[in-house]
């Protein structure tokens, strides 16, 4: 039989990164599909440059070899990748895995992205775990951190789908300052054979004021030790006047050992179970400025994304929402991970006014169902989110999207 041509995708579609490509190669292991992937990270031009980097390569290189694919172009600085792998999931032997990065700036959490999929349905006959094992860096530019995948991202994905990551930080990887790789370690209970991924509750849970009421707020702080205790002043302050009477609780206060890192993460917690996550991994000129300045600075921006985001009366925030997406797609059934479409001055507190249930409106509770065409990116959401509607829509065509992506029928894949 003729091999099946490749399905072909530009790389400059959407966001034109990085999320592109590792969705693209993550679904395409999944489902055995062949694909071609022109002007890779094409609109990474400039400092950032284009074409594949080094977690890329590595990520691709680990999905080759399990599902025995035939790969052209996977090299560094490749502006071309064809993938044509050939085993599914369920064909995978080994229980354990180590991935070694290019380079200690190569993201050990973007590479657990785009092989998680593959090994979620990798569930064998002796119903063994799976134990991953990633070195690289663990809090870089342009990437979720360790801790938004411990916080928010792993925490997300047991309550909404089921999916229970064990995860450990053995070594701290940075970006900034003397680079080094660090390590992270999961282990997870793959999918059992026949068994499809599926949303814990109901898809069509009504969302009311309620959802917004905030019980608490956790805040890390990966700074020197000279700017702990002024940051930790700072973020009280300007919390507290954005989100008064809510509980400010320190998870994470460490030592970065550098003073070029400096990375803060709040995550908020509603009185109904959502979070929401913003954070700062500091990359301007420090040198001249003070310990007070700094904090101020870091503070206040933090603060005021996480007071924004919930602002908008979204279910996810905007990060979150792009990194369910392939959840979502590989599903069975329906689900709805929307972000709101209100205004950054709306109302946020533990005691949220009365007129604020007569003005919220449900987003999923529209009049009718209406289609998405899903021939570019689509819906409301970040580049990135949108990007990876698209991504998921072109692998997986059976998949539909309803009212501007707030609405997902999913593949429904399983393997007998």
């Amino acid at each position: 039989m003729k091999p099946k041509k490749p399905l072909p995708l530009d790389g400059r579609t959407g966001e034109g990164g990085g999320q592109l490509v590792r969705i693209a190669i993550a679904l395409a292991a999944v489902t055995s599909q062949a694909i071609r992937i022109d002007h890779v990270r094409g609109n990474r031009q400039g400092q950032r440059g284009g074409g594949l980097k080094a977690q890329h390569v590595s990520a691709i290189q680990w999905l080759m070899d399990a599902s025995g694919a035939e790969v052209d172009g996977l090299a560094v600085g490749s502006q071309s990748l064809e993938f044509r792998p050939s085993l599914p999931p369920t064909a995978l032997q080994g229980r354990k895995f180590d991935v070694v990065a290019g380079s200690s700036a190569s993201s050990t959490l973007l590479i657990f992205q785009a092989i998680f999929p593959y090994l979620l349905f990798a569930g064998n006959a002796s119903g063994g775990p799976i134990e991953l094992e990633i070195q690289g860096g663990t809090n870089v530019s342009f990437s979720l951190s360790y801790e938004y995948l411990d916080q928010v991202l792993l925490p997300t994905l047991k309550n909404k789908f089921g999916l229970n990551v064990e995860r450990q930080l053995k070594k701290r990887g940075w970006s900034m300052g003397p680079l080094s790789k660090g390590c992270v370690s999961l282990k997870f209970q793959p999918l059992p054979p026949g068994q499809s991924l599926k949303l814990q509750e109901s898809w069509d849970r009504p969302i009311t004021a309620e959802d917004f009421k905030l019980k608490q707020i956790d805040a890390s702080m990966l700074v020197p030790y000279a700017l702990r205790e002024p940051l930790e002043k700072a973020l009280v302050n300007n919390l507290g006047q954005l989100f008064p009477d809510v509980d400010i609780n320190f998870v994470v206060t460490e030592d970065s050992g550098h003073n070029a890192r400096m990375y803060t993460l709040l995550v908020a917690h509603s009185q109904t179970g959502l979070r929401w996550g913003r954070d700062y991994l500091y990359d301007r000129a420090w040198k001249k400025k003070t310990l007070e300045t700094l904090s101020s600075e870091i503070a206040r921006k933090v603060s005021k994304d996480l007071y924004k985001e919930i602002a908008i009366r979204g279910v996810v925030d905007e990060h979150l929402q792009d990194q369910l997406v392939v959840f979502q797609a590989l599903a069975e059934g329906r689900t709805s991970f929307h972000r709101g479409t209100g205004q950054a001055d709306t109302h946020v507190d533990t005691n949220v006014p009365d007129d604020v249930d007569a003005s919220f409106k449900d987003p999923k509770l529209e009049d009718r169902m209406r289609k998405d065409q899903t021939h570019k990116p689509f819906g409301q959401g970040s580049k990135h989110t949108t990007t990876a509607r698209w991504v998921a829509s072109e692998l997986l065509p059976t998949i539909q999207w309803f009212n501007r992506g707030t609405i997902c029928d999913g593949a429904g894949i399983c393997f007998s």
